[in-house]
């Protein structure tokens, strides 16, 4: 989990850095904290996860469920967040600092299951 966490933070500092450079200041806030939030949930998904492996598919496809339901709530959160204050979390570099971080994660998954 330690690996999964020491990525998750320096995809953010990498997307961060790059929304930075491409979209300016005001986008720091909103990629470091839906980055950070993005590390949080797939490190809950991948720690729901880890007990079933190798279990029937049934209880695995259950544990997967409550997985990709809290990748969803992240989803849910951005659109809060952009819909509360568009200025402090404008809609690109928000949903940048989200996807920009669990999608490459996501992808690792199953190394992190192992």
């Amino acid at each position: 989990m330690k690996r999964l966490a020491w990525i998750g933070v320096a995809l953010t500092l990498l997307v961060t850095v790059v929304l930075r450079l491409t979209a300016g200041p005001a986008a720091v806030l909103p990629a470091v904290l839906f980055g950070l939030l993005a590390t949080g949930v797939q490190m809950v998904a991948v720690a729901v996860m880890r007990p079933v492996m190798g279990a029937p598919f049934s209880k695995m496809l259950e544990r997967w469920s409550i997985g990709m339901a809290l990748r969803l709530g992240g989803v849910v959160l951005f659109a809060v967040a952009v819909a509360v204050n568009r200025t402090v979390f404008p809609p690109i570099p928000t949903a940048f600092g989200y996807l920009g971080v669990l999608l490459p994660l996501l992808f690792m998954e199953m190394r992190f299951l192992r």
